[in-house]
C-alpha cells in the first residue's frame, strides 16, 4: 500500500504563468484575414454585410455579430477550414478583429465612450447537423452542430474571463490573468515565486482571488435532449449539457427546438457522492460550448416572437384577408385529409388564432384563448384533428391522458442534485405556454389529475406550494381536448350527462364543446370511404389544399399580433345575442343540454376577436359576432333525440297484433308509422297529461276530499286530451287514431319511464284496465 495515492494531482508544482502562445505569425496573419473578411465582405455589388451589421448593432449597444461559415468559405476557403478546425485558437483572433473593425466603423464616437466594447462573434451555418450519438473523440476540440430540444436551463450565473491574484503572505498581486473559455476551470499555483531578502519564503497555497479586479460574463448551462425524429426504436433520448454565455444567455427556453453549433469540449468529472471516489484520471465528461444558436421557427417547439414579416409578406397576408371566401378556405386548409367536420375545423381555426387577453383596471386578467373539447364515438378522426394543430401551431405539446398525471400537466418541485435545493420544473401547460396544449384521451384520466387543470383553464396560471417552494406559473395557453363517451359510442337516448363522465365546472370552462356521433348515412358513408381509398392510392392528388402549413403558420403569426377593438354595433348585438341564449335556456322542451352562464357570453366575445384576428382587422363587426353565435349555438350541444316508438311497451300485444293483422299487411304498417312520435312531441304530450293529473291532485288537497272518487282514471286522462286538441281532429280515423296514441304515451309513463303510478282500488272502482292514475311522489319535471 506504500504506492496509494500516488497519482494524486495536487502535489506537483506547473507554472501556470508561462502561457504558450503557438506560432504567432501565423496568428497574426490570421487576425487580419478575419479583419479584412469583416471589412470587404460583398454580398451583391454593393453592400457591405458584415461590416453594417457591425456599425448597426453596436450603435443598439447589442455587442455582437453574427457570421455565416459559409460567407467565410466563400471569401477564403483555408481560414474557414482553420477556424472549423481549431475554434479554439482562432475565435479569440476573430473576437480580436471584429473590435478593431467596431473601432474603425464607429469613429467618432460620443464623448466619454473611448473604450471600445468586446464584441462577441457568434457563427451560423447551413451544413447538415450532426445527432448527438454520433459524436466521437475525433470530434473533440473541432466545431459541430446539432439540433435538439432544451427541456432544461440554469439561472444566469457570472464566470470570471480575467482573475488578479494576490499572495496572503507577501501581498504579491498578479494582475490580468486570462481565463479559458468554457466549464475549464483556472489552478491556482501553489507557490509565490517572489523572494525577497530579509522575508521568510511564502508557504504553499498563499494564492486567493481578488474579486474586484475580476472580469466577468454572463453564462448559462442548459441541458439539450436529441431530437425524437433521431432516436433509435426502443432507445432512450441522449442528452448533452451545454454551455452558452454573453450574447447567446436566454436565448432560448425549455421546450424551444434548437440548433447549436459549437466547441465539442471536455471536462473533468465530478465527485461521485459525498467526499466519494474521484473520477479516473484521464476520463472526461463532454460538453458542448456554444458559439451559435438558432431557435427554430418550423415545427413544434418553435417561438412565437422571433418570426419576421417583409413589407411583402405583410401586403400578400393583408390581401388574402381582405378575399371574400378567407374564412371557409383557411378553415378547409385545416387536416385536408380528413372528409367534412366543417364547423369543427372553423371551431380549430378560431383557437389557432385565439381572442386577445385584456387586464382589468383592478388588476385581474380575463383569459383569450378559446378552449375546444370534442366528444366523439372512435373512428371520428379527433386524434388526427389534435396531431394537426399540434403541428401547426407556434408552440403545441400534445399529451394523452391516461399517461398523463397532474405533476406532468402543471408543474411539479424537483430537489436539484447539483445545487440539493427545491426547483420547480414547469409540465405540459408550462412548455404551451403561448400556444395549444393538446389532451387525448380526456376521459380517461384520473379525476384528481383533472381538477388540477380547472385554474389553468380559467385563470391561466399554475399555482403551487411545495417543499417551501411557493410559484405561481403562467400557463397562457389553450386546451383542444378529445374524449370519448361513456361505454365508448354515444347513445342519442340519454341526456348529454349521462353520455360524459366529467362534471360542470370543467365543462362549462370550454368555449366550444361538439359531439362526433358516427351514423349511418349512405351518401355520408361513400363519401368517406372514397376519400380514405382516394388517400391510400393517389396520396398527393387527393388532398384540396388551399394553403400549405407552413402558410398557415405564417398567415397565424401575422394575424395574432392584431388587438381588436369591439364596435358600438356589436356590443349591443353581443347582449342581445345573449339575453336570447338565456332565455331559450330557461323555458321550453328544447333546453341546451348544459346551462348558459356568463363564460358563454365571454365565449363569444372571443370568438368574435378571433374572426377579426382571422380577417387582419382592427374592429371587431356584426358579421364577426353573427359568426360567432352560429359557432357557439352549433356547439351548445343538441344531440337530436332519436323518435319514440310507442310499440317498444308492449312486445306481446305487438306478436299477436302481427298475427292478427297478417293478411292485411299494408294496414299494420301504416299503423306501426302513426306509433312512431318524435321526441319533441312525445315531451310535450308527457307534460300536459302531467300537468294534468297534477292539477286534479291539488284540487283534490284543497277540497280535503280524502276519497279517491275524484282521481282520474286513465280514460278520463285520455278523453282530456282528445277534447284539448279537438280542434286538430277532423275525421273519425284521426280520432282512432290521436285515442292510440294517447293510450299508448300514458302506457309508456306508466310502465317504461314509471312517471305516473296506476291505482286499481276496486273497492272505489277502480278497475284492471282502467285503473286511477297518480303522479310518482319522486317525480322532477324538467326539460
Amino acid at each position: 500500500m506504500a504506492m496509494e495515492g500516488f497519482d494524486d494531482p495536487g502535489v506537483f508544482f506547473s507554472d501556470n504563468f508561462s502561457e504558450s502562445q503557438g506560432d504567432g505569425q501565423s496568428n497574426l496573419a490570421s487576425k487580419k484575414q478575419f479583419l479584412k473578411f469583416i471589412k470587404e465582405f460583398q454580398e451583391g455589388n454593393f453592400a457591405y454585410k458584415y461590416r453594417d451589421a457591425l456599425k448597426r448593432n453596436y450603435l443598439r449597444r447589442e455587442y455582437h455579430l453574427e457570421v455565416n461559415i459559409q460567407d467565410l468559405a466563400g471569401y477564403d476557403e483555408q481560414l474557414a477550414d482553420k477556424l472549423k478546425q481549431s475554434p479554439g485558437e482562432m475565435l479569440p483572433l476573430f473576437e480580436e478583429a471584429a473590435k478593431e473593425a467596431a473601432d474603425e466603423v464607429t469613429f467618432p464616437r460620443a464623448d466619454g465612450e473611448t473604450t471600445v466594447e468586446d464584441i462577441h462573434v457568434t457563427l451560423i451555418s447551413e451544413a447538415a447537423p450532426t445527432s448527438v450519438r454520433d459524436l466521437k473523440s475525433e470530434q473533440v476540440s473541432k466545431l459541430v452542430k446539432i439540433p435538439g430540444i432544451v427541456v432544461a436551463a440554469s439561472g444566469i450565473k457570472a464566470k470570471a474571463t480575467r482573475i488578479s491574484i494576490q499572495c496572503r503572505s507577501c501581498r504579491t498581486t498578479i494582475p490580468d490573468i486570462p481565463l479559458k473559455p468554457g466549464l475549464e476551470g483556472y489552478q491556482m499555483p501553489r507557490k509565490c515565486n517572489t523572494e525577497q531578502a530579509g522575508r521568510p519564503p511564502c508557504p504553499l497555497d498563499p494564492f486567493y482571488i481578488l474579486p474586484d479586479n475580476c472580469k466577468c460574463v454572463d453564462f448559462q448551462n442548459l441541458k439539450l435532449q436529441e431530437s425524437p425524429e433521431s432516436v433509435p426504436h426502443g432507445e432512450m433520448p441522449r442528452h448533452m449539457q451545454l454551455f452558452v454565455d454573453r450574447s447567446l444567455v436566454e436565448r432560448a427556453v425549455p421546450g424551444n427546438r434548437v440548433t447549436v453549433i459549437g466547441v465539442y469540449s471536455i471536462r473533468k468529472m465530478a465527485k461521485l457522492g459525498r467526499g466519494g471516489e474521484k473520477g479516473a484520471v484521464g476520463v472526461r465528461m463532454p460538453y458542448l460550448r456554444v458559439v451559435g444558436l438558432q431557435v427554430e421557427t418550423e415545427g413544434s417547439g418553435r417561438t412565437a416572437t422571433n418570426l419576421t414579416f417583409t413589407q411583402e409578406d405583410e401586403e400578400s397576408f393583408r390581401r388574402l384577408a381582405a378575399q371574400p371566401g378567407v374564412y371557409d378556405t383557411f378553415s378547409k386548409s385545416i387536416a385536408p385529409s380528413i372528409f367534412g367536420s366543417e364547423d369543427i375545423k372553423k371551431s380549430i381555426a378560431c383557437l389557432l388564432f385565439g381572442g386577445s387577453r385584456k387586464r382589468l383596471p383592478d388588476g385581474l386578467t380575463r383569459r383569450g384563448d378559446i378552449n375546444v373539447l370534442l366528444l366523439g364515438d372512435p373512428g371520428t378522426a379527433k386524434s388526427q384533428l389534435l396531431k394537426f394543430v399540434e403541428r401547426v401551431s407556434p408552440v403545441a405539446v400534445y399529451t394523452s391522458g391516461k399517461g398523463s398525471s397532474a405533476a406532468g400537466l402543471t408543474a411539479s418541485v424537483i430537489k436539484d442534485a447539483a445545487t440539493r435545493n427545491f426547483v420547480v420544473e414547469g409540465g405540459a401547460m408550462v412548455l404551451a405556454d403561448g400556444g395549444v396544449v393538446c389532451i387525448d384521451e380526456f376521459d380517461k384520466m384520473r379525476e384528481d389529475d383533472r381538477v388540477a387543470i380547472h385554474e389553468a383553464m380559467e385563470q391561466q396560471t399554475i399555482s403551487i406550494t411545495k417543499a417551501g417552494v411557493k410559484a405561481t406559473l403562467n400557463a397562457r395557453a389553450s386546451i383542444l381536448a378529445a374524449a370519448n363517451p361513456i361505454g365508448g359510442r354515444y347513445d342519442r337516448s340519454k341526456s348529454l350527462k349521462q353520455n360524459i363522465d366529467m362534471g360542470a365546472p370543467i365543462m362549462s370552462r370550454f368555449d366550444l364543446f361538439f359531439i362526433l356521433v358516427d351514423d349511418c348515412n349512405e351518401v355520408t358513408d361513400y363519401a368517406i370511404a372514397r376519400r380514405i381509398i382516394d388517400l391510400h392510392t393517389k396520396l398527393e392528388e387527393s388532398i384540396e389544399r388551399t394553403y400549405t402549413e407552413e402558410e398557415v403558420a405564417r398567415y397565424l403569426g401575422f394575424a395574432r399580433m392584431f388587438k381588436p377593438k369591439v364596435s358600438m354595433d356589436s356590443q349591443e348585438l353581443l347582449v342581445q345575442q345573449y339575453k336570447h341564449l338565456r332565455q331559450r335556456d330557461t323555458g321550453g322542451s328544447a333546453k341546451s343540454s348544459w346551462r348558459i352562464t356568463v363564460r358563454q357570453l365571454e365565449s363569444m366575445l372571443r370568438l368574435s376577436e378571433s374572426f377579426a384576428r382571422l380577417h387582419c382587422s382592427e374592429e371587431v363587426t356584426a358579421k364577426h359576432v353573427k359568426e360567432a353565435y352560429r359557432l357557439l349555438n352549433k356547439s351548445i350541444i343538441r344531440v337530436d333525440q332519436p323518435d319514440v316508438d310507442l310499440e317498444d311497451d308492449s312486445p306481446e300485444e305487438e306478436i299477436e297484433e302481427a298475427m292478427e293483422t297478417e293478411d292485411a299487411p299494408e294496414q299494420a304498417e301504416a299503423t306501426k308509422k302513426a306509433m312512431k312520435l318524435t321526441y319533441e312531441k312525445y315531451k310535450k304530450m308527457s307534460f300536459l297529461l302531467i300537468d294534468y293529473i297534477k292539477n286534479k291532485e291539488a284540487e283534490l288537497e284543497a277540497t280535503d276530499a280524502g276519497d279517491s272518487d275524484n282521481t282520474p282514471k286513465r280514460s278520463d286522462v285520455v278523453n282530456w286530451y282528445l277534447d284539448e286538441i279537438s280542434g286538430e281532429i277532423e275525421s273519425q280515423e284521426e280520432l282512432v287514431e290521436h285515442r292510440q296514441i294517447v293510450e299508448k304515451v300514458v302506457d309508456r309513463l306508466i310502465y317504461q319511464d314509471q312517471v305516473i303510478v296506476p291505482l286499481t282500488n276496486t273497492t272505489k272502482g277502480g278497475e284492471e284496465n282502467d285503473p286511477f292514475l297518480v303522479v310518482h311522489p319522486n317525480y322532477i319535471q324538467d326539460a
